[in-house]
């Protein structure tokens, strides 16, 4: 089972610490390094260095890793230029990105920049739809045409071609898995205990089928929040870190935010106690496990991944 990273870029990512990231993520084994794209979270912001220009800097300064975002919201991201931007790293980095994609979700960052969401339903035509303008472009090598109610192709084509991998994540039987089944090469499942992950997949092998594809064709990950500490000191760093960086938490107690840290349901706990909890996934089907690590800066804790979690799936 492979192990990547990724991580929550709105609460504090520059520039200094990217490159930080790409570099460690790579030397210390991990296989794969993603990110979110967000404008901001709440109504005030941290640091939150911009998804393209971020992911082609990665392409240029690893070697081995794959990447991509997990996900860009086709809310504010246009499909076509999305698309065309990801083919573009996918070439340069040698066929590594992976392109996640999702409907978006955030109402305060739509609103701040003049973007509209829309209700759920809305959210998810579009995403639809730009799911079907993606995949046209990404995998066919002749003219597209598409006549949507948001996005519209005449004859279009983008040059050259990088097939990239497109990535879907989410839960949601009704609407966002049958998406999966038809558009994605790798679905992204989120935060869900085994038994419940062994459920949801058992039910997308029968949509895959139902769609004229095979179930190999569909790689299967996992996203789990997981905090990995050694005493409780471990976690005070952590908490204090994220209050000093991350600005939806800088007014909040020591117990507010270790509450909400809690809140997240992913694991918690010492290095074996994260080594079983990412096993039992695996045991299941899932071929990638991406931690996601939200405290940016506590940098001592992301080694203790590296040096104590990693090791075990080598």
């Amino acid at each position: 089972m492979e192990i990547s990273i990724t991580i929550e870029a709105m609460y504090g990512l520059n520039w200094s610490l990217w490159r930080h990231l790409v570099q460690r993520v790579e030397q210390m084994g991990f296989d794969g390094l993603f990110r979110s794209d967000h404008f901001m979270i709440g109504k005030t912001g941290s640091d939150s260095l911009e998804l393209i220009t971020s992911l082609t800097y990665l392409a240029e300064h690893s070697q081995a890793i794959h990447f991509g975002s997990l996900v860009a919201p086709l809310s504010f991201r246009n499909p076509v230029m999305l698309a065309r931007q990801a083919m573009a790293i996918n070439d340069l980095s040698g066929g590594r990105m992976i392109l996640g994609v999702g409907a978006g979700w955030h109402e305060d960052e739509h609103t701040m920049f003049g973007y509209q969401l829309g209700d759920k339903k809305t959210r998810l035509d579009r995403f639809d739809e730009g799911l079907q303008v993606i995949t046209r472009l990404v995998h066919s090598s002749q003219p597209e045409s598409f006549d949507g109610q948001f996005f519209k192709l005449r004859e279009a084509q983008l040059v050259p071609q990088s097939p990239v991998r497109i990535m879907v994540g989410g839960n949601g039987l009704k609407r966002t898995l049958p998406l999966v089944a038809r558009y994605a090469d790798i679905w992204n499942c989120q935060v869900v205990e085994p038994a419940k992950f062994k459920e949801i997949n058992s039910r997308l092998d029968a949509l895959i089928g139902e769609a004229g594809r095979e179930p190999g064709q569909v790689k299967r990950t996992v996203m789990l929040p997981v905090f990995c500490q050694r005493t409780e000191k471990d976690l005070e760093r952590h908490r204090a870190m994220s209050k000093q960086h991350a600005a939806p938490f800088y007014t909040y107690s020591d117990d507010e935010l270790k509450a909400w840290l809690y809140s997240l349901k992913g694991i918690i706990g010492s290095p074996q106690q994260i080594v079983d909890g990412l096993s039992a996934y695996s045991e299941l089907g899932a071929e990638e496990i991406i931690l996601e690590w939200f405290g940016l800066y506590d940098l001592e804790g992301f080694e203790l991944l590296g040096s104590e979690v990693l090791p075990h799936f080598r």
